[in-house]
């Protein structure tokens, strides 16, 4: 765990807001000059606190209209069936996340589809077909409300 101090936690909810911003505009809003500034972000960076740049697509606009959240239980439960059902499920386009969780399903995962028609030829033709597929549930997400994490 990297220690952060409230200049780095100032940082992290502004970036969190607008994560486009340049350094000189960050560093204006949290009185630093733009070397300071990305020294921090070049730290947090390597200490792993950024995973990624990511690029938050507005799915509905791209004609997917439909996200569904499945949560599918293995018929069989081996390291190989795990490994096997992980590299064919990511190989779908349609599936965005792969999520391994313990409790009553062992992965979760997030689908989207152009409309119910469109995930229901997906989940009939790819993901029920997926080695070691055994109950499936879904959950048709209506809205969605996005909230940053406790920092």
């Amino acid at each position: 765990m990297t220690d952060l101090d409230d200049t780095d936690r100032r940082m992290i909810r502004a970036l969190i807001d607008d994560a486009g911003q340049s350094a000189g505009a960050l560093g204006r809003a949290l009185g630093l000059s733009q070397p300071a500034t990305w020294r921090r972000m070049k730290r947090l960076r390597d200490a792993g606190v950024f995973r990624a740049p990511r690029v938050d697509l507005d799915h509905a606009a791209l004609g997917f209209g439909v996200t569904v959240f499945l949560g599918v239980r293995l018929a069989t439960k081996g390291r190989v069936s795990l490994e096997d059902f992980e590299r064919a499920v990511t190989a779908i386009p349609e599936v965005q996340t792969v999520e391994h969780v313990l409790g009553m399903y062992d992965y979760r995962l997030r689908v989207v589809a152009r409309d119910i028609a469109d995930f229901e030829r997906v989940l009939r033709r790819r993901i029920m077909t997926l080695p070691g597929v055994g109950n499936v549930e879904a959950n048709v997400l209506l809205s969605e409300e996005r909230r940053p994490g406790p920092i």
